[in-house]
């Protein structure tokens, strides 16, 4: 990649990529990739790279509804919350009833945390927040890992700021709530516990630090 693309802000590059240059757009997917793929990875157990790709793809399509009012990722995290909810919504035979603030990511797609494998206590976060209702789940997410701030996050998910911080204290209640259920040991649950918030940006630390890892065979 041209250091000059590089050097450019994510709405020089998004202006380049509209107007049909392939190398801005490459500079932008790498970029952004890692936080998309992380926002749906821990919510959707197959075919989340789908929506990953679909995210792009509609940031693209949507380009005259974005006004830059906003950061460019907070455009592309408005662009994969719905997905994601229109992704579940698919899935549920009966839509009218689905409730994001009561259904949570692991009623809609059961099965273990895939984001990674690491010590216990992070995975028991991990496993906790799938099963707190996926709107709670998105707000945490993206205040702890992406450190988006309430106005972004209201932006995001299409409600107002106040309502924003309001869920993510009470979501992390609930995460405190599923992790006590999940919990193997007193031990376990109390050294997590007493530091909520570190243990929760630490998995943010943990995947970028796979995420930027050599591969290898």
């Amino acid at each position: 990649m041209s250091w000059r693309f590089e050097q450019k802000t994510d709405l020089e590059l998004f202006d380049a990529w509209t107007r049909g240059d392939g190398r801005a757009a490459s500079e932008l997917f790498e970029r952004h990739f890692d936080a998309i793929d992380r926002f749906f990875r821990n919510k959707v157990m197959e075919g989340y790279e789908d929506l990953v790709q679909a995210t792009f793809e509609a940031a693209l399509k949507g380009r005259e509804r974005f006004r830059a009012e906003s950061s460019f990722r907070t455009y592309l995290f408005g662009i994969a919350n719905n997905l994601l909810l229109a992704h579940f919504r698919a899935r549920k035979r009966d839509r009218s009833r689905l409730e994001f603030t009561e259904v949570s990511a692991c009623d809609l797609a059961p099965g273990p945390s895939t984001l990674f494998r690491a010590q216990r206590e992070q995975q028991l976060l991990l496993e906790a927040l799938r099963r707190i209702p996926v709107e709670y789940q998105t707000v945490l997410e993206l205040y702890y890992w992406e450190e988006l701030s309430g106005g972004a996050i209201a932006d995001i998910v299409e409600l107002p700021e106040n309502t924003v911080r309001s869920r993510i204290r009470k979501g992390k209640e609930l995460l405190q709530r599923q992790m006590r259920i999940l919990a193997r040991n007193p031990e376990e649950l109390q050294s997590t516990l007493a530091d909520l918030e570190a243990w929760v940006r630490s998995i943010h630390t943990r995947v970028k630090k796979d995420d930027e890892s050599p591969a290898t065979t």
